[in-house]
C-alpha cells in the first residue's frame, strides 16, 4: 500500500458567520461529490473572550478498487461567541470569532492491501504500480482540484472572493 499527501491549504476568516450553515454546505459538499464525512475530534475550551473550538473532520472517497482519496480538515476557532442577529425580521443564531482552516489531502494505492503479505504479490504490485504510474498523477490532479474547489465554496460561504477586477485599470482591460 502506498499514498501521496499533497500540499496543504490554508484559509483564515475573522467575523460574522453562520457556523450551522457551514456545517451543514460542508456535508452537502461531501454527498455531491461522493465522499463519507466522518467528525473525528471535537474540543471546545471556554475562555474569558469566548470559546475556543477545534475540529477534525475526515472526508474518504473510494475512487475504485485501488485508489483512495482522504481529506483531512482541521479547524481551529477562537474568541467564538455565539449572538442572535435579526435578518428580515426573523431572529438568526450567528457566531462571531476567528476560524482557521487546513486542509490536507492524501491519495492512496492498493488501499485493500490485495498487493501485499507474499513476495509474489508485492512484486505484482509494484508491477502494476509501473503499468499504470502514468494513471497515478492524474488521480493526484484530480484530489487537489477537488480540494482547490472546497476552498473556494469556504471562500464564498465566507464572502472572501472579490466581485471585481483588483486591477481593471492597471492592464488596460474593459
Amino acid at each position: 500500500m502506498g499514498n501521496q499527501p499533497l500540499p496543504k491549504i490554508t484559509l483564515r476568516y475573522n467575523g460574522l458567520f453562520d457556523f450551522d450553515r457551514l456545517y451543514s454546505t460542508l456535508i452537502d459538499w461531501a454527498k455531491t461529490y461522493g465522499y463519507m464525512w466522518h467528525e473525528k475530534q471535537y474540543k471546545h475550551k471556554v475562555s474569558g473572550l469566548g470559546a475556543e473550538q477545534e475540529f477534525i473532520w475526515e472526508l474518504t472517497k473510494n475512487v475504485n478498487e485501488y485508489i483512495n482519496f482522504k481529506i483531512l480538515i482541521e479547524v481551529h476557532g477562537w474568541d467564538l461567541v455565539e449572538l442572535e442577529i435579526e435578518q428580515n425580521g426573523q431572529k438568526k443564531p450567528m457566531t462571531s470569532g476567528r476560524i482557521y482552516f487546513v486542509m490536507k489531502g492524501d491519495v492512496s494505492w492498493d488501499w485493500q492491501k490485495k498487493f501485499s503479505g507474499s513476495k509474489l504479490a508485492e512484486f505484482l504490485g509494484k508491477w502494476y504500480e509501473k503499468m499504470t504510474n502514468k494513471d497515478l498523477s492524474f488521480y493526484f490532479d484530480q484530489l487537489y482540484y477537488r480540494m482547490w474547489n472546497l476552498h473556494a465554496l469556504f471562500k464564498k460561504y465566507f464572502d472572501m472572493q472579490t466581485k471585481k477586477h483588483p486591477f481593471k485599470g492597471y492592464l488596460n482591460e474593459n
